[in-house]
């Protein structure tokens, strides 16, 4: 293979192929859009070229020939899946590191995929497809099946373009925001629709092919635990699969690929009942996955590595039968989302960044990395193997607690208490799990916290004082008025004696953390101070705690001020200054990450202070209009 190969994706993936193209001997390249010029994965890669976007194909083909590229890694996305950007990479005269344009056509297309698969003799969900399925079609098929249906995008993946009907008064109202959001990821509103597997398993099957005929597969992954239909914690192999399934579920993912003409890794996707005695296909994704760390560390390979010699022409050295797993991995990804406010999309600076020790981290941010709304909200992935489930839980739930992001919300400390839940230890997984937990009580914020930011903020606004201090006394927003004195502190109605020193003091694991004694009880924070914020952490648990907001003119001002309450993009406009709503009536549509938010009517009444249109960017909290009686 002629080097050196482009890498057209951004962030933890690109950082991840680099790594292996380094260990390989052959040269990186990569790209970067203007926002992301000092991005840590163009750190990672020899030569960059600057494009309008990542998902510009043009744009990244002429990087290529700039670059004097020999081959292009897509990693994984969009266009990893784009038969199109497939054939321009080859007809360019380049490899591309992915299987045959039309395996990703075809197996792109749902409904075609479906067809394939009960042609392979591969088990499917009872469901309709056809290029005009509209929403008497839909309903006729809900009447004869029963609810709940899912309606799915025929294109594309990930969840986007798919929602679930659980009575026929939903169903146009779905159809309408499935086609939408197709239509906007994947420039194909087409549908398909099936019966819904309530509390089903997501299974999927690692695959590898080459081009002389050769595949194989390595095992099962277990991706049960999801929110809006996006992986957060996966592990394999599954704590329900035994050697008897995985060896059928192979078979099955096997012929599939076989079928469909494929060469490289692949994964065929499947659900299954809660005990995992039968499984249907649900979809097979061209490409490598973001959870394909856990299958590397059970059977010990680069599947990158095993792409790349696939893509320049090698024959497989591995046999199915020397496949089997060895001990258990179990990856949980980090999302730059507030678990506190909604799991909406969470946006700024990362002010202090330390991975954990003993595991894996696969990353795509660094300190002074800016966390914005154009991209994918998931900013590293960690993984922890062990010699069985138990062990690798620990070791996980331990590094998740080392782990330290500041400047971002994230999901860390929401994914430790998920991972210590019995039924999750226990095995006792399926999809709606993770959604049903956000229904229960959520689990309070240590309220050691808010002292200590207080006492953060002390030390930081009196650094270098060559007189004793005196009283410290701020409002925090959301958390009211803390005071701070040597040897005192009150926060949050309470009051404690305390004392700080840099915890690398007879700790070595200083770097800019302390370490506080609250009542006698000491504890490392990691912690951060800006102008008009102070952030700190312990445990994967984090508190942001700023200056009090000053009063707004505008919206802010008015009685039933509607803020927002993600940083993303108005989608859609439904009303203006002066019109009557009722409570409950969508008024505006915010976009971020890729997720669609309704703003509602909180009640009755008349839409005033609304300055905002499709297309503005808008800030966390930003006010956004106002419903007054």
């Amino acid at each position: 293979m002629r080097d050196p190969v482009l890498i057209a994706n951004r962030g933890e993936i690109a950082v991840r192929i680099a790594r292996t193209l380094d260990a390989l001997g052959l040269r990186s390249a990569g790209v970067f859009t203007a926002d992301e010029a000092a991005a840590p994965h163009v750190d990672a890669v020899g030569a960059a070229a600057l494009v309008s976007s990542y998902l510009d194909a043009d744009a990244l083909l002429a990087a290529a020939q700039r670059l004097g590229a020999g081959a292009v890694h897509p990693g994984y996305g969009f266009l990893s899946e784009n038969a199109a950007f497939a054939r321009a990479v080859r007809d360019a005269g380049l490899t591309w590191i992915g299987p045959p344009a039309e395996a990703i056509a075809l197996m792109g297309d749902k409904a075609a995929a479906k067809r394939l698969a009960r042609e392979a003799g591969v088990p499917v969900v009872p469901g309709l497809e056809g290029d005009a399925l509209g929403a008497e079609e839909l309903r006729a098929f809900g009447a004869e099946h029963g609810y709940p249906i899912v309606v799915k995008a025929v294109a594309g993946g990930g969840g986007k373009g798919m929602r679930v009907v659980r009575g026929a008064a939903q169903l146009e109202a779905a159809l309408d925001a499935a086609r939408r959001e197709a239509r906007a990821a994947f420039g194909d509103d087409r549908v398909l629709v099936e019966r819904y597997l309530e509390r089903p398993r997501h299974l999927e099957v690692q695959v590898l092919a080459d081009r002389h005929g050769d595949v194989v597969h390595l095992g099962e992954r277990e991706c049960s635990l999801q929110r809006r239909h996006q992986k957060v914690v996966e592990e394999a192999p599954s704590p329900v699969v035994g050697p008897e399934l995985r060896a059928r579920m192979g078979a099955a993912a096997v012929a599939l690929t076989r079928a469909c003409g494929y060469e490289g890794a692949g994964t065929v996707e499947f659900i299954a009942p809660a005990d995992a005695r039968a499984f249907f296909f649900l979809e097979m994704n061209t490409r490598l996955q973001v959870e394909h760390p856990v299958t590397e560390l059970v059977y010990g390979v680069d599947l990158v590595e095993l792409q790349l010699r696939a893509a320049a022409g090698e024959a497989l050295a591995l046999r199915q039968e020397e496949l089997v797993p060895a001990g258990h991995a179990v990856e949980a990804r980090l999302y730059a989302e507030d678990p506190a406010n909604g799991f909406l999309p969470a946006t700024g600076t990362v002010l202090r960044y330390r991975e954990p020790r003993g595991v894996r981290v696969d990353s795509g941010i660094a300190e002074g990395s800016e966390v914005g709304t154009a991209y994918d909200p998931m900013l590293a992935k960690v993984v922890a193997h062990g010699p069985d489930r138990a062990v690798a839980l620990r070791r996980l739930d331990r590094a998740l607690g080392e782990l330290e992001v500041l400047g971002v919300a994230t999901n860390a400390a929401f994914t430790r208490d998920l991972l210590r839940r019995e039924d999750v230890r226990a095995g006792d997984l399926d999809t709606g799990l993770l959604e049903r937990v956000l229904d229960e009580p959520a689990a309070p914020a240590p309220g050691d916290l808010l002292p200590a930011a207080a006492i953060a903020g002390f030390l930081a606004d009196t650094a270098g004082q060559t007189t004793a201090p005196g009283p410290w006394r701020r409002r925090l927003d959301e958390h009211g008025e803390v005071r701070v004195r040597p040897g005192r502190v009150e926060a949050g109605g309470r009051a404690w004696a305390w004392s700080a020193r840099a915890a690398g003091d007879g700790d070595g694991d200083g770097d800019g953390a302390l370490r506080i004694a609250l009542d006698g009880v000491s504890r490392r924070y990691a912690v951060a101070c800006t102008a008009d914020a102070v952030w700190v952490a312990r445990d994967g648990h984090q508190l942001q705690a700023r200056t009090e907001r000053k009063a707004r003119a505008g919206a802010a001002a008015l009685a039933g001020s509607l803020e927002a309450p993600m940083p993303g993009t108005v989608l859609l406009v439904h009303v203006a200054n002066g019109d009557e709503v009722a409570a409950g009536d969508v008024l505006l549509v915010l976009e971020s990450m890729k997720m669609e938010l309704s703003i509602t009517a909180p009640a009755a009444g008349i839409v005033e202070g609304l300055e905002v249109r499709p297309g503005d960017r808008v800030a966390l909290r930003q006010p956004l209009v106002a419903v007054t009686a």
